[in-house]
């Protein structure tokens, strides 16, 4: 068997500075159905905020700056045998353009501007959920899960950036 290595994404949490960010349902890849951040694949020799610029440019049309590093997870996807170290970064608008378009309408059908404070109560009752092998019905994507259940305290991590 071929050595595997995982792979390095980045996810760029696009947010208002009034406790909204941007989020889209993931379409055509692991993770169809499942909410998620813009971002993608790191390439080599690009820094991470070089990355988040460009993955959210060709996914949503907005251009943005003020990218800053968050924190990092480490995600198994066990049943697509995937695994990606996801670096979480959070960044503004900084273009004319202030709402997200679905520029990759066959990896994400739309984006919407919806509260930090939602999708932080979504992650953490998905984690929950799981924890007693359950399910639910609005799943995120596992990066975001993995981002509450490691560092639950990132809560009101928006604010001040």
């Amino acid at each position: 068997m071929a050595e595997q290595r995982p792979k390095v994404g980045v996810a760029a949490i696009i947010h208002d500075h009034a406790g909204n960010i941007v989020m889209g349902e993931r379409a055509g890849s692991h993770g169809a159905g499942t909410k998620q951040f813009p971002g993608g694949h790191l390439e080599y020799g690009e820094s991470f905020a070089e990355c988040a610029a460009r993955e959210v440019l060709e996914e949503t049309g907005l251009e943005v700056g003020d990218v800053r590093f968050l924190v990092a997870t480490n995600d198994f996807f066990r049943e697509e045998k995937k695994h990606y170290i996801t670096i979480f970064v959070t960044c503004v608008i900084t273009g004319e353009n202030k709402e997200p378009q679905p520029m990759e309408p066959e990896k994400c059908a739309r984006w919407d501007w919806v509260p930090w404070s939602e999708m932080w109560n979504t992650a953490k009752q998905q984690a929950d959920t799981e924890k007693n092998g359950q399910d639910v019905s609005t799943r995120m994507f596992l990066p975001i899960v993995n981002l509450y259940r490691d560092y639950p305290e990132l809560d009101n991590c928006l604010e001040g950036r």
